[in-house]
């Protein structure tokens, strides 16, 4: 038990949803019918680089979640998706050569 009532805990998702909404709204329904500067633009190309390889890194260091083992089949997977990025300039290419990479040293080695 948390200690929480049921009053309390509707009452933080509902702040959650409304700043959630407001976050959004502030860049979407502010900025959404404007052209954003140069400046601006040339920051949010790259959004991706920067995301992807925050959601991908943890998943290839500890698959089983913080504090397990790292993975090598996962490792060289990666090292391998990202020798391909850095070849072709590629995104796409990347995350097949990593695929490829990851499914035929899984079946290898497993």
């Amino acid at each position: 038990m948390t200690g929480w009532s049921n009053a309390e805990i509707w009452l933080i998702i509902a702040v959650m949803a409304v700043g959630t909404f407001l976050i959004r709204f502030s860049f979407l329904g502010l900025f959404g019918g404007r052209d954003l500067p140069d400046w601006a633009l040339r920051h949010l190309r790259y959004t991706a680089v920067g995301i992807l390889p925050a959601l991908v890194t943890p998943l290839v260091l500890w698959p089983e979640g913080p504090g397990s083992d790292p993975d090598p089949i996962r490792i060289i997977s990666a090292g391998i998706a990202i020798l391909a990025g850095c070849l072709t300039r590629n995104a796409n290419y990347s995350i097949i050569a990593g695929l490829a990479s990851f499914g035929l040293l899984q079946l290898i080695f497993a």
